[in-house]
């Protein structure tokens, strides 16, 4: 079996829209799943979605970075204002596609704008529903435009139930950790914040710059949330 160094491209068009992306398949596997994808201006082969891949595929879990479906229709720019909806049901499709290959629960995560929209899917799925993520990974929430702390985006936090850990950088203009910390209060799902000292909305990630050892800390920080071990 091929091991996370060798990612596999992935494809689905049994499902609209498609799901497309790369799986990580890991040497001892732990039955359990994970779909990434990215932020507003990125796609499934930023290096912070490929760092986490690999840290979760060592530690047992099949990871299918994904890109969404604008992405997959432009190579380059922004989500529009009408993609967030076809996005959404892109993520559900990918959960679905992986559950077929974990066998057991598969998590949803996302940097940014990806974090945003998986966090939205699972808001609006019944908590019972067959699609539903076992638990989120929000890297970078984008909780308002940089300069607009007005302008929140936490209306749907309201109906969130999905077990969540937020990683946010101390830096990062999209919100600030006391904003953070606000915000979770909205959640009724059991939640999380794990800090990036010094990061700003990159965490870290920025070019060819590689915060070392962060995948490994937020790996660390996800088991001990959501399955009571480190």
């Amino acid at each position: 079996m091929p091991t996370d160094s060798s990612p596999q491209v992935f494809t689905d068009v049994s499902a609209d829209p498609f799901v497309r992306g790369l799986l990580h398949r890991p040497t001892n596997p732990n039955g359990s799943g994970l779909v990434l994808t990215h932020g507003a201006g990125s796609n499934c082969q930023a290096p912070l979605l490929i760092a986490l891949a690999e840290a979760f595929s060592d530690a047992g879990f099949i990871v299918l970075r994904c890109d969404l479906p604008y992405r997959q229709d432009r190579p380059y720019g922004p989500p529009g204002p009408g993609d967030s909806k076809r996005d959404r049901a892109g993520l559900k499709n990918a959960v679905a596609a992986i559950q077929h290959l974990a066998g057991g629960r598969v998590f949803l995560g996302g940097h940014s704008y990806g974090g945003r929209q998986a966090s939205m899917l699972c808001a609006e799925l019944p908590e019972k529903s067959p699609e539903q993520a076992a638990g989120l990974l929000l890297l970078s929430y984008p909780l308002h435009p940089p300069r607009k702390p007005d302008q929140l985006r936490t209306q749907h936090f309201f109906h969130l139930h999905t077990p969540a850990l937020f990683v946010q950088g101390t830096r990062d203009p999209f919100g600030s950790i006391a904003e953070i910390e606000q915000a979770l209060k909205l959640i009724p799902g059991k939640t999380r914040l794990l800090t990036v000292e010094g990061a700003g909305h990159d965490l870290g990630f920025k070019g060819k710059a590689v915060r070392e050892g962060l995948a490994k800390e937020i790996l660390s920080e996800f088991q001990e949330f959501l399955f009571g071990r480190s």
